[in-house]
This record gives structure tokens, C-alpha cells and sequence, in this order.
């Protein structure tokens, strides 16, 4: 299903994020947000699953806006741009954001899409809601000013969710109390639950949306969940939009491998205060997919070629490592010899398409 025709996007840039969040945590002192993001820092790095919200109090959902709202937003972007290049025609009016923390993902939608006019933020913590609102509201963007939140929690187990979320559907062809949307997202949000949750959540987006979006640190551990939320979908009859260039095994799912990508955003002052960073700005490292039922915006636009490496230049040669329309991965070497080809190679970034033919 689509929308309306876009409209000049909005102008939200990530400045415009950056003062909105820093309204949100008006009265938070930065000792006190450190502290969270350490702990914080500490709960991500450690790979284990959490036994409690990861947002459970408010200093929680404070440390929680001031270090990963940013970087959350910059990765779920990046996704979107490549998707709407496979999908130039599609304009999709309704958002359902499953895990919408502080809402960092419903920002990236109303900066990149300018069709979307409403939006359903489904988050579990009552702190990140509260927040959330207050960042949002400051926004000076409709959609985000008016995004309907919702508290939900996914069941404990994926039985539960799964019956709930069945095939009964409620009048005007809501699932389990869930609104249809044109989109559903998901970012960061899978590695919080268990294998069948994960299963779960997969489930219930592709039941309320013809294009699915999924988001994950852009790790190892990261690919894996997205490669098994990309195999469930395609059981499920959508097709992979963004970022692979075929509907094939990915040819990234070998030891030593994953396929993953890089979004630089540049840090606030409260931001490097919060981290303990000097730089100026971060690179967040992401992978992700975008799926589509086919009637969604018809056959994506594939491109011959995804490059899957930062590109390597040196004097008269461009390096890329790219994903192929035909399932494999492959180095191709571009030279200063091979004129257009070579132009285009030297302004291509890692995540962009890339055929050398044209």
C-alpha cells in the first residue's frame, strides 16, 4: 500500500536532533548521564541479553537519549536513503515502530520520508515514552509532534505473541491490537530478546506492513539476526529491497565475515561530555535489511552491485569490494583508465550501489 505522493522533505537535520534532545534532558546533569551511558556501555558491549528494560528508570531513558539517540537515528537514515532508491515510487503514509526507545527511528522517518503523515510508536518503557514525547514535541515536524505512542511489550514468549498475532484480525484488519501501517521498523531492538521473541517481533511487522525495516549493531551477532529475520521474510513472500542486490544466500555468511556498514554523525558538546570523547564525531556501524511484499512498489530497483567495504583509493586505482546481483561477493578494481567508471568509483561510499557499467 502507498501514500501520497512525497512532498518536499522536511528540513530536520541531525543539529535539529541534537537541540531537541538536549530540550528532553533540560535539568539533567552531565555526572548523572555519564554515569548511565557507562552503564550502558557496559550492558551493550557485554552481548548478554538484559533481564530487565534496558530503559527501565529515568536516568536510564536520560543516558540512553544523550548516547545512542544520535547514533540510532544516523544508521536508521543510511537505511532508508538506500531503500528509497530501490524503491523511487513508493511513498508511504503510515509509520508502526516496534521498540521505539526515545524515538530515534521515527526521527530518521520524518527527515528521510516526507509522505509519512502519522506515526504509532510502540515502546515498553514508560520513562522512554515520557522522554520521548518531549523530544519529539519540540520538533517543529507534524508527523513527530503528533506520533501516537503506545506502551506495549512484546510476550515473554514467542507462543503467546504468535497466537495473540495469529490469523484473527479485529475489525478494520488491526492484529493483536496493533495498527496496519505502510512501514514498520525496528531499530536495535532484536538483540534485547531471545531467539524466538526475535521470531516474534519479525512476525508481527510483516503481518502489519507490506515493507518491513530492520536495524542491528553492525556486528557479527548483529548480521546473524538480521540474515534470520531476512530468510523468515522472504518466507514470508516479501522481497529484500536494500541492501542486497538479489534475493540469494548472502554470500557474507561465512566465518570472518558480515555484512555491515558505517554512518558518521557528528557529536554534540553533551554528546563527547556524556561519552568522554574528544572527537568531534563517531562512525556507528550498522546492518541492516528492507524488505517489501511485492505490491508494496512493484519489482525493486536492484543494483548490479552493493559496495560492502570502505573503499580504498590510491593514485589512479578505487578498490571496492562489492555484493553482486548474482549472489557472490567480489574486489573490483577500478582504474583511472576506465574513465566514467572510475569517476564514479572515486564519489562511491561504503553502502552505496555501484555498477561498473553504467
Amino acid at each position: 500500500m502507498t501514500g501520497p505522493r512525497a512532498r518536499p522533505a522536511p528540513d530536520v537535520t541531525e543539529a535539529d536532533l541534537a537541540d531537541a534532545i538536549a530540550a528532553g534532558l533540560a535539568g539533567a546533569r552531565v555526572p548523572s548521564l555519564a554515569a548511565g551511558v557507562q552503564r550502558l556501555m557496559a550492558a551493550y558491549r557485554s552481548g548478554d541479553l538484559p533481564d530487565r528494560p534496558v530503559m527501565a528508570s529515568r536516568a536510564d531513558a536520560a543516558a540512553y537519549a544523550a548516547y545512542r539517540m544520535p547514533a540510532t537515528a544516523a544508521a536508521t537514515s543510511a537505511a532508508i536513503r538506500q531503500l528509497r532508491l530501490c524503491m523511487p515510487g513508493w511513498a508511504p503514509a503510515t509509520l508502526l515502530d516496534f521498540g521505539a526507545g526515545t524515538g530515534a527511528a521515527a526521527w530518521a522517518v520524518a527527515a528521510e520520508l516526507a509522505s509519512v503523515e502519522s506515526m504509532t510508536l510502540l515502546e515498553q518503557s514508560p520513562e522512554a515514552i515520557r522522554l520521548g514525547e518531549a523530544i519529539l514535541a519540540v520538533s517543529g515536524v507534524a508527523p513527530l509532534e503528533s506520533a501516537a505512542w503506545r506502551s506495549w511489550r512484546l510476550a515473554e514468549t514467542a507462543e503467546a505473541t504468535l497466537s495473540a498475532s495469529g490469523a484473527a484480525r479485529a475489525p478494520g484488519g488491526h492484529i493483536a491490537d496493533l495498527p496496519d501501517a505502510d512501514l514498520a521498523t525496528s531499530a536495535y531492538v532484536l538483540g534485547e530478546l531471545t531467539p524466538s521473541q526475535q521470531a516474534a517481533l519479525v512476525g508481527l511487522a510483516a503481518r502489519a506492513a507490506p515493507a518491513v525495516l530492520l536495524i542491528e549493531p553492525g556486528t557479527p551477532a548483529g548480521h546473524r539476526r538480521i540474515l534470520a529475520a531476512r530468510d523468515q521474510l522472504l518466507g514470508a513472500g516479501y522481497l529484500v529491497a536494500a541492501p542486497c542486490p538479489h534475493q540469494l544466500n548472502c554470500p557474507l555468511a561465512t566465518e570472518g565475515e558480515w555484512c555491515h556498514f558505517g554512518a558518521r554523525l557528528p557529536r554534540s558538546a553533551v554528546h563527547r561530555q556524556v561519552k568522554g570523547a574528544d572527537l568531534s564525531y563517531e562512525d556507528e556501524k550498522f546492518s541492516y535489511v528492507a524488505m517489501a511484499r511485492p505490491e508494496a512498489a512493484g519489482r525493486p530497483d536492484w543494483p548490479a552491485g552493493r559496495v560492502v567495504r570502505r573503499p580504498q583509493q590510491r593514485k589512479g586505482l578505487v578498490t571496492l569490494d562489492l555484493c553482486a546481483d548474482d549472489g557472490s561477493s567480489r574486489r573490483e578494481l577500478v582504474s583511472k583508465s576506465k574513465g566514467e567508471a572510475y569517476r564514479r568509483a572515486r564519489k562511491t561510499s561504503w553502502g552505496d550501489r555501484f555498477d561498473s557499467a553504467g
